[in-house]
């Protein structure tokens, strides 16, 4: 499969062009990274039908409809809540093992944690929730030291340990917020009958949302060793296809999610020409070879960085060709739209309208109106689309452009 084949693909099974109900699209993409909360609710908004605002995603946190927890990789994703209890017995070992050295450097023992079970159980009890800040408190009060790191490792262990999940999303008047409540696990989450093969099932539901792609891929983004990606493909049987050597793509006619087919949706004549994903989106992120998505060069600009940081993209046609930044202050529903990077020629009117759907994502789903724009510096409120594209660079030999950024 060539590139662009590839990339078109994997761009129907993410559906940012073809979305799916809010709750379908949770589940489709199984779980979706989002260690920075907001850009992670943008990745479930762009992926769902009838152009949801942040709202409209955190009520369907508050009715339990998804949770944030520690899936994989060390990593915080959004899933649907029936997914957490078989997803749990995959990954939560491997990833305390991960952090064992961490927590020997804290002081942080099977001691610490049990005791920090028996302080935060009862507190959450009868549909309860607390802040992080509260679960602070509640360990400091029961003697534990919850200073620094610790109080945020804890919660990550909690979470692992199977107490808690990240649930409602915390009020913030005057601005989107970016803090959920810790509610009780078995208070939130119902598990559904597990897979017969949890192994299988996870790479069957990779490929969905993210195929095809390779063992290598899986890997990463399930963040397993080679031995069980084998065996998770020995189980999936004749679910998997092989649609050229050593890629796979879930096989049409699999049983799927209600509500969702199972199959990449086909092209859509009427999608937009730029889609503007988040950081850390799954559709570049969640692949080991990046550059089928974006060129080395963007690959560099984009992240991950040394400090993990993964930037916003700009896509066409399954591209990857330009990065674009968003800031929220802290005290002010402020948004300052700026392109970065881009590769190739893109019509201003596309990019303009690829970031006005995020701006229109957090004013409510509506058109941002003249009171909330940013007509000049200094003024703060919500500003669409206010950026200039950068002149299209010369390519090099390599056919990648060429010059200072």
């Amino acid at each position: 499969m060539d590139p662009e084949g590839l990339r078109a693909a994997r761009m129907r099974a993410h559906r940012p062009t073809d979305p799916a109900s809010g709750v379908v699209a949770a589940r489709h993409m199984t779980a979706t990274q989002s260690q920075e909360f907001t850009s992670g609710r943008w990745a479930l908004a762009v992926r769902s039908t009838g152009s949801p605002a942040l709202a409209d995603v955190d009520a369907a946190f508050e009715r339990g409809e998804r949770i944030r927890s520690w899936t994989q990789r060390g990593t915080v994703h959004i899933l649907d809540p029936h997914d957490l209890g078989w997803m749990r017995g995959i990954t939560p070992g491997r990833q305390l093992r991960q952090a064992a050295g961490v927590h020997r450097r804290l002081g942080i023992d099977d001691d610490v944690l049990a005791r920090a079970e028996s302080a935060v159980r009862p507190v959450l009890r009868g549909d309860n929730r607390l802040t992080r800040r509260e679960v602070g408190t509640v360990l400091t009060d029961a003697g534990i030291d919850a200073t620094g790191m610790r109080a945020n490792l804890i919660l990550v262990a909690l979470c692992l340990r199977r107490l808690v999940v990240l649930g409602p999303v915390v009020p913030r008047e005057g601005a989107p917020s970016r803090e959920q409540y810790v509610v009780a696990a078995d208070e939130w989450v119902e598990d559904a009958t597990a897979p017969a093969d949890p192994l299988a099932e996870i790479l069957v539901r990779y490929l969905r949302g993210h195929g095809p792609a390779g063992l290598a891929d899986f890997r990463w983004w399930a963040g397993l060793p080679l031995g069980l990606a084998r065996s998770a493909l020995d189980g999936a049987g004749t679910r998997v296809t092989e649609v050229e050597e050593g890629l796979f793509a879930e096989a049409a006619g699999t049983s799927a999610t209600a509500g969702d087919s199972g199959a990449a949706a086909p092209e859509d004549a009427a999608a937009p020409d730029v889609v503007a994903l988040p950081a850390f989106d799954e559709y570049y992120l969640s692949y080991a070879d990046r550059t089928v998505a974006a060129s080395p060069r963007l690959v560099a600009a984009i992240g991950p960085g040394p400090n993990g940081a993964v930037a916003p993209v700009l896509v066409t046609g399954g591209r990857v060709v330009g990065t674009w930044k968003h800031a929220l202050a802290v005290d002010r529903h402020h948004l300052a739209l700026v392109v970065g990077t881009v590769e190739v020629q893109l019509d201003e009117a596309s990019v303009a309208a690829a970031l006005a759907r995020y701006v229109e994502f957090l004013a409510g789903g509506r058109p941002p109106q003249a009171s909330e724009r940013s007509p000049g510096p200094g003024r703060p409120g919500l500003s669409c689309a206010q950026f200039s594209l950068p002149a299209r660079r010369q390519a090099g030999r390599d056919g990648h452009p060429t010059g200072p950024d």
